[in-house]
């Protein structure tokens, strides 16, 4: 059946906005022409969309053009606010941007987990609070919508970040708390390598895929899995828990508790720095993300032989994990996220894609990644800046 006026009109308006977030200013002759829609129908949705305080008129095109037909409509970019969160384990990194997405403030806080959860949780909701009055005088008490990532499991019925050994007991009372203080904000968080995923294909390495798999390889290792377009989580919110892997190499066996005898133990900061070190490489400690990535990149540019020893012996590691992904989803690509994947760059890509070859029948490209350690960061604002959107493009 034909759609009935109101619903007509919702799908235009959501359009028209949808092109305006993607192309940026357009006048109401643009807009006809990308929508196809007919010039009366454009000026009833311009008319519809400013009333409401969506969109207002953002300049003119043209030098020689005067006039309604030369308006740029854009966006109102502060109708709402965003905050992104990347939580770690010694730490929080905070943006917050406008509705578009444009970023107004950044602030990172180092916390102390011995401090207590109390203390921890209230650092990090102040680097919040400290991000948002950077923005603006009123952006704090009006935030709209807050995404959060962080390490561990996300439960998909309830959307709360489940109980994970060695993880700070503060990252799971963030939420709430930034809830209550903020109580007509939406939050919402979600694993960190899956939100890498997502801004590695919206606007990193994947753009064209997808499918694909990302291989996150920073102080520890995950994996994210879209299939199809779509993020896959898992029945408990698990998929992509490939630190947990069983691999050979690593003299043990991994528990429910304890991930050092899988695929982390080939393949985590600290095994990268113990692997540089058996090469004769100069490592720098203590060993997290950044300090395995600079470890990865002095290699790829050092030329020696013992630095291509180095990388060569490290993609023999990250092929199995590589190896086992595809057995299982055959993605066709797999991305080299995180600080490490970025720093080994083509080099280190190209290493693992040869050694994938020969250990795998199902032709799968080996990509690095683009975002490195910004992906998580990324890929928050992207998440809440679509649940934004949703909500204040509704009809």
């Amino acid at each position: 059946m034909p759609a009935s006026p109101s619903t007509a009109r919702a799908i235009n308006d959501r359009l028209a906005l949808r092109l305006l977030q993607q192309e940026g200013p357009l006048t109401a002759g643009q807009l006809k022409q990308l929508t196809g829609l007919s010039r009366p129908t454009v000026s009833d949705l311009v008319e519809r969309l400013s009333v409401s305080g969506l969109i207002r008129v953002v300049g003119e095109s043209g030098e020689q053009r005067r006039g309604p037909n030369a308006r740029l409509y854009g966006i109102a970019a502060d109708r709402a606010h965003l905050a992104a969160l990347d939580v770690r384990t010694g730490g929080v990194l905070v943006l917050v941007s406008d509705l578009v997405g444009q970023v107004l403030a950044e602030v990172a806080v180092p916390i102390d987990a011995a401090s207590g959860t109390g203390p921890a949780v209230e650092q990090a909701v102040a680097a919040v609070e400290e991000a948002a009055r950077k923005a603006g005088p009123d952006v704090w008490t009006g935030l709209h919508t807050v995404g959060i990532g962080a390490p561990g499991l996300v439960d998909p019925a309830t959307g709360d970040l489940r109980d994970s050994s060695g993880l700070p007991a503060w990252h799971r009372s963030l939420v709430a708390a930034l809830q209550w203080r903020l109580p007509k904000a939406r939050v919402t968080v979600e694993n960190e390598t899956n939100l890498a995923a997502l801004a590695e294909q919206r606007e990193g390495a994947a753009r064209d895929r997808d499918t694909f798999v990302l291989l996150w390889l920073g102080h520890g290792v995950g994996a994210a899995v879209v299939l199809d377009g779509h993020l896959r989580r898992g029945a408990s919110g698990g998929t992509g828990e490939i630190g947990f892997l069983p691999v050979p190499g690593t003299g043990s066996l991994p528990s429910a508790t304890d991930c050092d005898g899988g695929f982390h133990a080939l393949a985590g900061a600290a095994a990268i720095g113990a692997l540089a070190r058996e090469h004769g490489l100069p490592v720098e400690g203590p060993l997290d993300g950044p300090v395995a990535a600079r470890l990865v990149a002095r290699a790829v540019t050092d030329g020696t032989a013992p630095a291509a020893r180095f990388l060569d012996a490290l993609a023999d590691r990250l092929a199995i994990g590589a190896a086992a992904v595809t057995a299982i989803l055959d993605p066709g690509c797999v991305v080299l996220g995180g600080e490490v994947g970025q720093a080994g760059g083509e080099a280190l890509a190209a290493r693992v894609g040869a050694r994938l070859k020969r250990m795998s029948p199902l032709p799968t490209e080996v990509r690095p990644g683009t975002l490195g350690g910004t992906a998580v960061l990324r890929g928050a604002l992207l998440t809440a800046r679509d649940r934004a959107q949703d909500e204040l493009f509704a009809p």
